[in-house]
């Protein structure tokens, strides 16, 4: 499904752009490409009243808040180098953003994001960060589950593991709502403009 609409109430969610992420080897887009095309879609929707959500992961030094089960792959624990879980400068510095710090891959379970949404009367958010296939799939199903439009800017995600990164583009994310180009939203917010 094609890129359609943006509700009145739309809100940037932007998941992981932080230090220790955005250096990360990502593909089909680099951390510092994400966040560029993310900077031009806050500063959009601030100029419009919109709100901007910036998500980061975080976990305490002993790894106490990692989340517990059994897994086959080994968990990223231990000590984070200094700056790891800092906002990228590119997005950082606006006081009106709201920051909501996770501890699990998506950005509703345990934070207070569904609360911070409802209150400003969102019912659609556009996602954007790394990883596609983790915390921008989780967070997107999520918003799919509590409700919300979801539309994925699909050239400000990327991810580590190119095939993950399209499984989520392809199959995933248009089953839980839109995609299109951060260009294409731009467009459609300046649209939107017109008719309010």
């Amino acid at each position: 499904m094609a890129l359609t609409t943006l509700d009145p109430r739309t809100a940037l969610v932007v998941i992981d752009l932080q230090g220790g992420i955005v250096a990360l080897p990502t593909q089909p887009h680099s951390g510092t490409e994400v966040v560029g095309r993310t900077a031009g879609l806050a500063e959009a929707f601030r100029s419009r009243g919109l709100p901007v959500v910036l998500v980061r992961v975080s976990f305490a030094a002993d790894g106490g808040d990692l989340v517990p089960g059994r897994v086959e792959r080994s968990r990223a624990g231990g000590a984070r180098p200094e700056g790891w879980d800092v906002i990228a400068d590119e997005l950082a510095g606006h006081p009106g953003d709201i920051l909501v710090t996770k501890h699990n891959w998506g950005a509703f379970h345990g934070t207070d994001l569904d609360v911070q949404l409802r209150r400003r009367g969102v019912t659609q958010i556009v996602l954007t960060g790394i990883a596609t296939s983790i915390g921008v799939e989780s967070t997107a199903r999520a918003a799919h589950e509590h409700g919300y439009h979801v539309t994925v800017a699909t050239d400000a995600v990327a991810d580590a593991d190119p095939e993950a990164h399209r499984g989520s583009v392809e199959r995933i994310f248009p089953r839980l709502g839109e995609t299109g180009t951060t260009a294409e939203i731009l467009e459609l917010l300046a649209k939107t403009d017109e008719t309010r």
